[in-house]
């Protein structure tokens, strides 16, 4: 990933919405941790208090872990506010110096990912997070955040359109290698309960849906890096089902405007984050994609396969209701579906471009 202007644009958005009041009061002179660095979410979680940085002199230091330093952009691995530190979450954190924050975001997210090595997913959010957690007890942190998932909820209920933070829950079958992530998720929200109510610990959780911007990768074998994919190489989208699956989106910025948030601001234990406002058809998503640049004349094809993939996920339905931070948090997306993928096109187009340029010098 690189820095390029959408993300400035994003993480200058952020501190606005959050209000700089709120995090110059919260993270002035204090450390955060954040796992997952080189990700999506954890990356931008740095951008943010990087510029934070930049425009008030907060002096909020990072502790970026992760198990490849080489995959961090080196706007980040390069700051003076910066600490790189290689680590596999996996293996407890012995981590010098003052602690005050905990995020981790540390857990593949692609879904070929989960299928090859469901072990290795599982460990990222069950081992990973007692390791973290204990990191943040042994260090007096103010605060942990632990980056859910909506895969926690399963497959509703009969009847069911939205989950709620408070239930029910619906089905996830642990014998299903796939459902790893899904079963480590939530052994990871239990471990972060019981530390709350054991130690004292301020402990909260997010849970996200599809979340998408700047910092995702198109080669991780979901539809919407799939679609990303086909639009930036000029190939029609290609379909594996008949696209009838509803799912909502949410632009990342937005995402981390609400994990700001609940990190900082919320009283509860236990947030969901997505947009219903951007719910959408697989189907709809491809045709969104399409129109984002008619000039190009692509189309939509199918080619559904007669077995489902093994990386795909066991449950397809249902909607997180966010009436929850919306009401309590005053939080609110800015970015509907055509915008926040128009972004994210721009932006990987300068990543593509960054990328080419750099093959070129080191010719």
């Amino acid at each position: 990933m690189v820095y390029s202007k959408v993300v400035n644009e994003d993480v200058c958005d952020i501190v606005e919405f959050c209000t700089p009041q709120l995090l110059i009061e919260k993270l002035r002179d204090k450390t955060v941790l954040v796992t997952g660095a080189s990700g999506m979410v954890g990356s931008y979680f740095i951008y943010t208090i990087l510029k934070l940085n930049e425009l008030y002199g907060t002096n909020t230091k990072v502790k970026a872990v992760v198990r490849n330093p080489s995959k961090l952009d080196p706007y980040i691995s390069e700051n003076k506010d910066v600490e790189v530190l290689k680590r596999n979450v996996i293996e407890p954190l012995d981590i010098e110096g003052e602690v005050d924050y905990v995020v981790h975001a540390a857990s593949p997210a692609s879904p070929k990912i989960m299928s090859k090595e469901p072990v290795e997913t599982n460990f990222a959010n069950t081992l990973g997070t007692a390791n973290t957690l204990k990191l943040a007890k042994d260090k007096k942190a103010s605060g942990y955040l632990f980056i859910s998932s909506r895969e926690i909820y399963g497959e509703p209920m009969e009847g069911q359109e939205l989950f709620t933070e408070d239930g029910p829950l619906g089905q996830v079958n642990p014998l299903v290698p796939r459902n790893g992530y899904a079963e480590g998720k939530k052994a990871a929200e239990n471990m972060c309960s019981g530390f709350k109510e054991e130690y004292g610990l301020n402990t909260k959780i997010v849970r996200l849906a599809h979340t998408y911007g700047p910092g995702m990768s198109i080669y991780d074998g979901r539809v919407q890096a799939d679609f990303l994919n086909n639009i930036l190489h000029d190939q029609d989208i290609v379909l594996k089902s008949d696209g009838s699956s509803v799912r909502t989106y949410t632009y990342i910025a937005d995402a981390i405007k609400a994990m700001f948030l609940v990190l900082l601001k919320s009283n509860d234990l236990v947030y969901n984050i997505a947009d219903e406002d951007s719910k959408v058809s697989i189907r709809d998503l491809a045709e969104i994609l399409v129109g984002l640049e008619p000039q190009k004349g692509l189309k939509l094809v199918f080619d559904i396969p007669k077995e489902q993939q093994k990386g795909v996920a066991s449950f397809k339905n249902g909607i997180l209701s966010t009436e929850k931070i919306r009401s309590e948090l005053a939080w609110k997306p800015k970015y509907d579906i055509a915008s926040g993928f128009a972004r994210t096109v721009e932006h990987l187009k300068e990543e593509l471009k960054t990328e080419d340029k750099s093959k070129v010098l080191k010719k």
